[in-house]
């Protein structure tokens, strides 16, 4: 148990019985009255996300994971298949489980899979992934990187924002958390 003051954005915490992830914190202390933690929290079985205010002196339990790194191996329908990469046993998620991060894997990527009492409950993706350019409006001559940005669209099929310098071919490193494109790799 830790005090609800000690709580911080991607910690997961067990709150009415469920498993929550954590996204916003802030400490408010409105004129004379006591203080409160006012957070966003994201549950993570159904992934609805909800606001809640814990008292300052509230006790929140924080959930224990154990993580593993696992390689992406295929998709077969909805279903994806990884591997523990220690013990080479294999697991299979459906498509909703995953989420947004699905956009960004490419089979042999490794991620962080967390899990809790033997269940897997999140995935922590690489801080960045390197995908090629598929399809991209053509470059425009005399343009540099503080030009507005086009849509570009990856290997993998998601459209992001890149510069106008970047043409189909290349590799851009991209932040799979947020899908913003960090910088053209060679």
């Amino acid at each position: 148990m830790i005090q609800s003051t000690q709580l911080r954005p991607g910690m997961i915490i067990i709150h009415e019985g469920d498993l929550y992830r954590v996204t916003a914190v802030h400490h408010l202390t409105p004129g004379n009255k006591r203080g409160f933690m006012q957070t966003k929290m994201k549950n993570l079985r159904s992934g609805v996300g909800t606001e809640y205010k814990f008292r300052s002196e509230d006790r929140v339990e924080q959930a224990i994971l154990e993580s593993r790194q696992m390689q992406y191996l295929y998709a077969e329908g909805d279903l994806h298949t990884f591997m523990d990469t220690q013990n080479y046993e294999q697991m299979t998620l459906a498509a909703e489980d995953i989420g947004d991060l699905l956009s960004y894997l490419l089979p042999n990527s490794i991620v962080g899979i967390e899990f809790h009492e033997g269940k897997p409950v999140g995935i922590n993706p690489p801080s960045t992934v390197d995908l090629k350019v598929v399809d991209t409006e053509p470059s425009m001559k005399g343009a540099t990187a503080s030009a507005s940005y086009k849509p570009a669209k990856l290997e993998t099929g998601v459209t992001i924002q890149v510069p106008p310098f970047v043409q189909v071919g290349d590799k851009v490193r991209v932040d799979p958390s947020d899908g913003s494109y960090q910088e053209r790799v060679k």
